[in-house]
């Protein structure tokens, strides 16, 4: 059986231990989606109106009853309908989706064309003053948390430069680009300021481990020019930490972007799941876990068979 179709068949599994794990979790919070939806006129409610209502959300029956019918509509297909929405999970979903993919692309580009370069920069200069600035940066790019930077550029752009970030709305790329970028280039940057500072450690540090390598040596005592032996020999070995770090950073800003999106009121994903939390939108939070959790798998797959591509004596599922 070839490396991907195992991969695949794992898929199941994981996503059925992620969907234990959120359903019996999101019951542990103290409340239901009547107490959620109606605020203090819950208390109004006569005994029959409380039950009525908790047939009609589904939450009348024991936890592993409503476990097995969520699993078996799951199975169809069906992830259920959002109390707050009114709407079947999945649609709402799909249409928040766009933006938060987006902004975890655009951050994952500008961290990959910042990163990169600088980290392929500093260790080409060991110890050399560029070097050490490189890394000082990085270190506080680190150490910085993504809300501060936010709060930052919000604050210097505001009372610097008179202007106001785009919020609250989105325009989706094919129907006004330039609208599209002002939204979403300043919380790109945000979540792309630590990604980048991570890509700058990694790729310095896996930059020196493969200038070290004696194929290296090789090239330059050929009489390789010195652009060619970093660019072309030493870059794509290098890069196999650095698709590793960006594989799983990127499926955490698919869902973990809550931060971001919610300072610059961003109707993305991860908002939309931290809303469905303090809703008690059982159905919502369920589905927006699942379909974070089966984003995260597939991005991990690519990135294992793009090891393959980067240095070919890796060859996945060999025995």
């Amino acid at each position: 059986m070839s490396y991907l179709a195992r991969r695949l068949l794992t898929f199941p599994l994981i996503l059925l231990g992620v969907s234990l794990l959120v359903f019996f979790s999101i019951r542990l919070i103290p409340g239901d989606a009547i107490t959620a939806m109606l605020g203090t006129e819950a208390g109004l409610l006569t005994p029959a109106q409380r039950q009525a209502l908790a047939a009609y959300f589904g939450i009348d029956q024991p936890v592993v009853v409503q476990y097995g019918r969520w699993l078996t509509g799951l199975l169809r297909g069906d992830l259920g309908v959002s109390v707050t929405y009114g709407r079947p999970v999945l649609d709402v979903i799909l249409e928040r989706f766009p933006l938060t993919l987006e902004l975890a692309l655009l951050s994952m580009l500008i961290a990959l064309a910042v990163g990169v370069p600088a980290g392929v920069l500093a260790a080409t200069r060991k110890e050399k003053a560029s070097d050490v600035g490189i890394r000082v940066l990085a270190m506080l790019g680190q150490s910085t948390p993504n809300f501060v930077v936010g709060l930052l550029i919000i604050y210097i752009l505001s009372v610097y430069f008179g202007f106001i970030p785009a919020m609250g709305a989105f325009t989706s790329l094919w129907v006004d680009p330039f609208a599209n970028l002002g939204q979403l280039i300043f919380p790109a940057i945000t979540l792309g300021f630590a990604f980048a500072a991570s890509v700058t450690r990694i790729s310095r540090s896996a930059m020196l481990d493969v200038l070290s390598d004696d194929y290296i040596r090789t090239a330059r005592s050929k009489g390789a020019p010195g652009r060619s032996v970093i660019w072309h020999h030493a870059l794509p070995n290098a890069l196999i930490p650095v698709v590793t770090l960006s594989g799983v950073e990127f499926g955490y800003l698919l869902g973990g972007a809550v931060i971001v999106e919610q300072i610059f009121a961003l109707p993305g994903l991860g908002r939309l799941t931290l809303d469905a939390i303090a809703q008690r939108d059982y159905a919502l939070v369920q589905g927006s876990v699942l379909f974070i959790a089966f984003n995260f798998l597939i991005v991990n797959l690519l990135v294992d068979l793009a090891y393959a591509a980067l240095d070919p004596r890796i060859r996945l599922g060999a025995r």
